[in-house]
């Protein structure tokens, strides 16, 4: 896979944002009531990462999750990324169970 630039990325990710550090990966911050429906989205991803072997780095303190997503033996934002991101935005809508 080759890497995409972020900032096209981007615009078809409007939930999304640059990671905060240097490194070419795309971020999204999402909150929930509580940790129960925190955890529960965090399940949900973690089934099709892992199904697709994809990864996400993410951390979760309560009702809050923090998911970066890259490739990272490309280098970079990927397809692979765009299709998780896509995921986790359906996921977050409540569109998968």
């Amino acid at each position: 896979m080759t890497a995409l630039d972020v900032a096209e990325v981007l615009k078809a990710l409007p939930e999304w944002r640059r990671a905060d550090d240097s490194r070419p990966a795309i971020a999204r911050t999402l909150r929930f009531a509580d940790f129960n429906a925190a955890f529960g989205f965090m399940t949900r991803v973690a089934i099709r990462a892992d199904k697709v072997d994809h990864h996400p780095e993410w951390f979760n303190v309560y009702n809050r999750v923090e998911v970066v997503l890259t490739t990272h033996d490309a280098g970079g934002v990927t397809q692979r990324d765009l299709d998780m991101a896509r995921f986790i935005d359906d996921v977050a809508r409540g569109l998968v169970e």
